[in-house]
């Protein structure tokens, strides 16, 4: 089959977005992993899925697979891409839409300048964990944010062992449906540095909902203020969360790469 794509990234994050708003979906786990591989496909570290809402509250539905065919609740980086790609396709002239996801309604939102802002929607309430991971004791903020994150707090992000620790943690018993494991070091009270081993992807250049996680993490402890510069490997977002019961709201750039067709 001969499959029309378009290629884009959000702070380095790189995505395949597919418009299904006008065919049904059927790509199996194997043609995913096939469109994700960077050295036989197109590459990517997700596949967004735009297609038709379900209920009519909804502008859109919205289904994410990580690069290993495996299907997840949120992409908060994806999201941003997503707003981009229907106002570019004329599928929408709405500056807000309103988003189904597996992790429940989002409201990404194109600004003036070009950037994204995303309603994330309410974070689940961060908890203190230990986790034991290769003989020893980590500390861990664990909460989701439409997906799960266990998130450290380290003194330098450079040095983290995100590569040798993070499938472990992804992988965990105390995660039956995995974890992304965030590697967050505070630079100020208003700025982090931030390193995501994302499950299903290996490490990205950057994870909003890892962005989003951290930066609840760390107002929860008591060492954050909203709102927060997360900067990553692959650029700069913003994130802000007022505690409680808020919304969580993250913005940040979404780009196109280019378009093409790709035969699986």
């Amino acid at each position: 089959m001969k499959l029309a794509f378009t290629k884009m990234q959000g702070a380095g994050n790189d995505f395949v977005v597919l418009d299904c708003t006008q065919q049904k979906f059927d790509l199996s786990k194997q043609q995913l992993q096939r469109l994700a591989d960077r050295h036989f496909g197109v590459g990517c570290d997700q596949i967004l899925v735009v297609e038709r809402p379900r209920s009519a509250a909804a502008d859109f539905g919205y289904r994410i697979f990580n690069a290993d065919g495996g299907e997840v609740e949120q992409c908060g980086n994806g999201a941003r891409c997503f707003v981009k790609f229907v106002h570019g396709r004329g599928l929408t002239d709405k500056p807000e839409i309103r988003v189904e996801t597996p992790g429940g309604m989002i409201s990404p939102r194109l600004e003036a300048d070009g950037e994204v802002s995303v309603d994330m929607g309410k974070p689940s309430r961060p908890i203190a964990e230990k986790l034991n991971v290769g003989g020893r004791q980590l500390e861990v903020m664990t909460l989701s944010i439409g997906n799960p994150h266990a998130v450290q707090f380290v003194p330098d992000v450079a040095s983290a062992p995100v590569l040798a620790q993070g499938p472990s943690i992804e992988t965990h018993p105390r995660f039956p449906n995995r974890v992304n494991a965030g590697y967050l070091q505070v630079i100020d009270r208003h700025t982090i540095a931030l390193r995501v081993w994302e499950r299903g992807a290996g490490e990205t250049l950057a994870c909003g909902t890892g962005a989003c996680a951290a930066v609840v993490a760390g107002i929860a402890r008591g060492v954050l203020d909203s709102p927060v510069k997360v900067e990553t490997r692959g650029g700069t977002l913003t994130v802000a969360w007022a505690g409680g019961e808020n919304a969580v709201f993250m913005k940040g750039p979404a780009v196109s790469v280019f378009e093409g067709m790709i035969e699986l």
